[in-house]
């Protein structure tokens, strides 16, 4: 399938070619290096993060090549010389690529993504590695909020429509990876097989005459169990035509606007009067993981998320980089390498990472060995596992197995985790030497 799909290696950063260009030049560009993609802090008051987007990052690695066409483009306009087409037109990655898996949680300077091989071929997927990981992980990291102050009651993915029509795609994957159930989104029930869920818009009530013309086709179409959308006009008189259209058996009612606290309240007492006492509310309208946690007590059976779900909830990229940590040598050994600029520094070394957790099982640290791993004292879990080995994507897995760590990483931090307030990181990193 890669092989059939377009190339990936345009969605670069000029400086990434004319950086190959020069160290071939130079002939430090078969130099063994290793990178690391990472970050340096968490959004602002976040306590944790949750990494997306790595399922998406090995397609990517796996159609990063320079083809006729590619070559096409890079030769007309001049970005690189001949040595360096002719360099590029070989060129295939046959490097290793560890990192944390789908789903996992990370908290500050984290090593995400760990990328060995010669300079020449790790620098170029720099940018498109942070790509993917800023938006992904930005939107799991909203959307894992939203899940837990959700509290079991189902999140809808509805985004598309804010957002650019591809990253609409890939929100609605980041999305499903930390909890959200559905999306409204075609493109990603085809491409990543999420379950999709949607029913009818204000339009569809706007074009008949009237608001039971409108209940009773999307009913006659649908069955009894759609979900009617009840504040186009007057809610109390919608709820009442549309339990006398569909009876009891009316799957559910969506409201989009107004206090959705207070309403929920009214609606509900309406259904059960009326013998729909199974009938579910769904709530919209601008919802983030504040709004969510404020309806807990109101009896809401579902949220749809949109605006705020697909920009990341006030966080549109995590602020991850890739630096280079470790070079070759003279010796042929690696030698550890380190940005010192002033608030902007990188710590040097292969990384290694464990999560310390007590005997409660419960996490305690984000321990990150520097050229050797960590020793895990027994209760420990290991982060990074390879998903390239010798060029050869070996990491991928099914969403359903990103879903179900997620669960897992997000329940074995400490209770703090939990909290919407601003803080710092639930628990702290710690470098070993």
């Amino acid at each position: 399938m890669s092989e059939r799909a377009p190339s990936t290696a345009l969605l670069t950063d000029h400086y990434e070619l004319t950086m190959l260009q020069a160290a071939l030049a130079a002939g430090t560009a078969q130099r063994r290096a290793v990178f690391e993609l990472f970050p340096r802090r968490l959004p602002e008051g976040r306590r944790y993060g949750v990494v997306g987007g790595v399922g998406r990052a090995l397609d990517a690695i796996e159609r990063f090549r320079f083809d006729d066409e590619v070559l096409g483009v890079l030769d007309e306009g001049g970005v690189v010389d001949e040595q360096t087409l002719a360099w590029l037109a070989d060129h295939e990655f046959t490097g290793d690529v560890w990192g944390y898996p789908e789903g996992e949680v990370y908290l500050p300077y984290s090593p995400l993504v760990v990328v060995e091989g010669t300079f020449a071929e790790a620098v170029l997927l720099e940018t498109v590695l942070l790509s993917i990981y800023n938006h992904d992980s930005a939107i799991a990291s909203a959307a894992s909020r939203m899940t837990w102050a959700a509290d079991g009651r189902p999140c809808i993915e509805m985004g598309s429509r804010r957002t650019h029509e591809e990253a609409a795609v890939a929100a609605a994957r980041a999305a499903y990876v930390a909890g959200f159930e559905t999306t409204s989104n075609l493109a990603a029930r085809h491409r990543h097989g999420i379950p999709t869920a949607g029913t009818s818009a204000h339009s569809f009530t706007l074009l008949h005459d009237t608001e039971r013309d409108a209940f009773t086709a999307q009913v006659t179409s649908l069955g009894r169990g759609t979900t009617l959308l009840v504040d186009t006009y007057d809610i109390g008189e919608a709820v009442r035509t549309a339990v006398e259209v569909a009876g009891p058996e009316l799957g559910a009612v969506r409201i989009d606007s107004g206090d959705l606290g207070l309403l929920a309240h009214q609606v509900r007492a309406q259904l059960d009067s009326l013998g729909a006492t199974e009938t579910k509310i769904v709530v919209t309208s601008d919802l983030d993981e504040y709004a969510i946690a404020s309806l807990a007590a109101a009896p809401v059976d579902g949220y749809g998320v949109g605006t705020q779900l697909v920009t990341g909830s006030g966080h549109p990229t995590s602020g991850f980089v890739y630096k280079l940590v470790a070079r070759e040598g003279d010796d042929g050994e690696l030698v550890p390498v380190a940005k010192k600029s002033k608030d902007k520094g990188s710590v040097g070394g292969r990384k290694y990472a464990l999560r310390r957790r007590n005997a409660a099982g419960v996490a305690e640290a984000e321990v990150v060995g520097i050229g050797t791993p960590p020793v895990d004292d027994g209760d420990d879990r290991e982060l990074l596992v390879p998903l390239v080995r010798d060029g050869v994507v070996v990491g991928r897995e099914p969403l359903a197995a990103s879903r179900e760590r997620h669960l897992a990483a997000r329940d074995e931090l400490p209770v703090q985790a939990r909290m919407l307030s601003r803080g710092e990181p639930v628990i702290p990193t710690v470098h070993l030497d």
